[in-house]
């Protein structure tokens, strides 16, 4: 199996702060792999990582099996696109062009002229003037015309309202058809992730919760709902994830099980990240000094 990313207990240190922490991931090439977590949970560290702008503090991490940054034919397998989408705000879009292709051996002129004219930005328009969709369709035109291997996307659409944000994310499939590259993309929205990722990493408190591809885990995932006069309890042999009670007094539990559980219902993406995630924010709450201090008192 052909691996885009594998680290192996991959921690990343600034200071007193522990931003990554013994975070083992295997990504296979050809993915969309949607990268979810909440602010400060390690996100753009790993992009970071990935890119080869970061270097560890310990543990191993290799991107297209290579250390990430090794050298500047390494560098030219990797496209990225940061928050915000940031171009130069002075420099025209043939001149944003004109610059990739003078950085990247692997530079696609055709694919970029035909992007730009599609979107019906003017070569002669100054970046600086462009609107937020316009902004990050030229980023992405940058990154994908590099002609690499990978694509590393860090919370790209964030500022877009729905219609450009749409737009965009159809523009992402367009690429990974046409060009055949495995793609990360960092983002909050789990509607967008839905609709386009077939691998997930799900990252809280510096740590990978759970990684794989997304049919294999909603594959093991079960939503089991009690009424409020039952008394309920996870099914034996499963692992529960997250439980909860209904404003109308039923519960509800996510758990995870190799084996169909009896009376589960399936989840999507969304039921199956936010209760990783909730199940993480628990565990960091118990685990804090304070109220550590107070249970003791």
């Amino acid at each position: 199996m052909t691996l885009v990313i594998h680290t192996e207990a991959l921690s990343k240190r600034y200071r007193r702060r522990l931003a990554l922490d013994d975070c083992t991931l295997t990504v296979p090439a050809g993915r969309i792999v949607g990268l979810v977590g909440p602010n400060g949970a390690g996100k753009s560290t790993l992009l970071g990582l990935v890119c080869g702008m970061l270097a560890p503090t310990s543990g191993s991490i290799a991107v297209l099996g290579r250390r990430p940054a090794v050298s500047a034919e390494q560098l030219s397998r990797v496209g990225f696109v940061a928050q915000d989408a940031p171009v130069y705000p002075r420099l025209t879009v043939a001149e944003h062009l004109k610059l990739g292709a003078r950085l990247n051996p692997r530079w696609d002129k055709e694919l970029a002229e035909r992007r730009i004219r599609r979107h019906g930005l003017d070569f002669n328009q100054k970046a600086g003037s462009l609107s937020g969709g316009q902004r990050a369709q030229l980023a992405l035109t940058v990154a994908a015309a590099k002609q690499g291997d990978l694509l590393v996307l860090d919370e790209p659409v964030a500022a877009l309202d729905p219609l450009a944000r749409r737009g965009f994310m159809r523009d992402l499939l367009d690429f990974v058809d046409e060009l055949q590259v495995s793609v990360v993309l960092s983002s909050h929205l789990l509607g967008d992730l839905e609709q386009v990722c077939d691998h997930l990493i799900v990252l809280a408190n510096g740590r990978a919760q759970i990684s794989g591809d997304v049919a294999d885990l909603l594959a093991v995932h079960y939503r089991i709902t009690g009424r409020p006069a039952e008394q309920h309890r996870p099914p034996a042999g499963t692992d529960l994830i997250h439980a909860e009670r209904t404003r109308g007094g039923e519960t509800f539990m996510i758990v995870r099980s190799p084996e169909p559980v009896p009376g589960g219902e399936a989840v999507d993406l969304e039921d199956m990240t936010l209760a990783y995630l909730t199940r993480a924010t628990n565990a960091n709450s118990v685990n804090s000094p304070a109220l550590t201090t107070g249970a003791n008192r």
